[in-house]
């Protein structure tokens, strides 16, 4: 049986007539979860997108959450790190939002943030780095969009019965609720594994595909479940923790040490066997979301995959690692070259280009 993608009606009691959102879910992929106090509603999805590519919404009136978070590169940036809208150089790079409604925490080294209207807050309001850097008091920026006739209309469509709609926390809801709908499942991959469509794939990608799931490369141990990224989260399982990693990127002094600037998990929970551990990232569109790692330090797919094949890197580059806080699953394997190429080209098949073609034309907001 060929599988296409499913609509799930999600209820939004808050909306007009008890109106409906409709999921266009892909096959295999369960409904979002969706906090009971941000539900979902057309009107929210489209008001939520127009604030995405809002620059007002930055101290300079430069930046929008698309500056960081382009479309067309599967909403990363193509840098190393970010840049926010004062200049300033953000110590890690733009995660993927594809599929960020599956997420179970937000960021590369966090734990505390479990939800994308919590983690909203720190690009708008951070100010160790700016990003967004907007004051603490935002009154300026609600009264511009309260002057605006579309986004009066917008926002009281969206909260329905609130006396004052324009609100900061309405702000954060809606591009929420617009960052769910982001979901990239229609891939080669995909459609080989859910259309049965046999020439989705080429020879090399289903031969790298028997390497990505096979116990000898063991890529699967920690890029799993049907996101690539781990454990994920949904309607039917509310419960999940995210997976973070130690891959031997750094091993400064022999005792597996990080830069000081950037020490992963540790920073946040001052446990010393969380030196080096990031969260694991979604592989969905990789081959357009380089430059790679935390800190965009291998600029290619190839990179990467030496990084991987050699167990880990240690200071300098190259060397054989030896990092005594590296994951488990890291391990050196050795792989042919053809092996490679194989690998890579699986890699590669997991591009969704209807979801990369849809975000090229910019999400055009109604």
């Amino acid at each position: 049986m060929v599988l296409r993608s499913v609509a799930v009606h999600a209820a939004d009691a808050a909306s007009p007539a008890g109106a409906k959102y409709r999921w266009q879910l892909p096959p295999g992929f369960p409904p979002p979860l969706v906090p009971a106090d941000n539900p979902m509603s057309d009107a929210k999805v489209a008001l939520g997108c127009r604030l995405f590519f809002e620059p007002r919404l930055s101290r300079t009136g430069t930046y929008a959450c698309a500056t960081c978070h382009e479309p067309r590169l599967a909403f990363t940036d193509g840098r190393a790190t970010a840049v926010g809208a004062t200049g300033e150089r953000v110590r890690r790079g733009s995660m993927s939002l594809a599929n960020v409604a599956y997420t179970p925490a937000y960021t590369w080294a966090s734990k505390r943030l479990l939800t994308l209207e919590a983690q909203m807050a720190v690009p708008l309001f951070g100010t160790h780095p700016v990003e967004m850097g907007l004051p603490t008091n935002p009154q300026p920026l609600l009264e511009q969009l309260a002057a605006e006739q579309r986004y009066r209309t917008a926002f009281r469509q969206s909260f329905p019965g609130e006396p004052q709609p324009v609100s900061i926390g309405n702000v954060i809801k809606a591009i929420a609720a617009f960052e769910r709908t982001l979901i990239s499942g229609r891939s080669a991959f995909d459609r080989y594994i859910y259309d049965d469509e046999r020439t989705a794939l080429d020879a090399a990608a289903v031969r790298g595909m028997g390497l990505f799931f096979s116990e000898r490369v063991g890529c699967v141990q920690c890029h799993f479940g049907f996101n690539f990224s781990g454990t994920v989260v949904h309607q039917r399982k509310a419960d999940g923790t995210a997976v973070f990693a130690n891959t031997a990127l750094y091993n400064i002094d022999g005792n597996g040490s990080y830069p000081r600037s950037d020490a992963g998990l540790l920073d946040e929970s001052k446990l010393a066997a969380d030196m080096g551990k990031f969260r694991v990232p979604t592989l969905r569109n990789i081959a357009l979301t380089a430059p790679y790692m935390h800190d965009g330090s291998l600029a290619t797919l190839e990179e990467v995959l030496r990084h991987y094949m050699a167990g880990g890197q240690q200071l300098p580059r190259g060397a054989a690692a030896t990092n005594p806080l590296k994951d488990k699953a890291m391990r050196a394997v050795t792989l042919a070259a053809s092996e490679q190429q194989d690998l890579l080209a699986f890699l590669r098949s997991l591009t969704d280009k209807d979801f990369i073609d849809a975000a090229k034309r910019g999400y055009p907001c109604k």
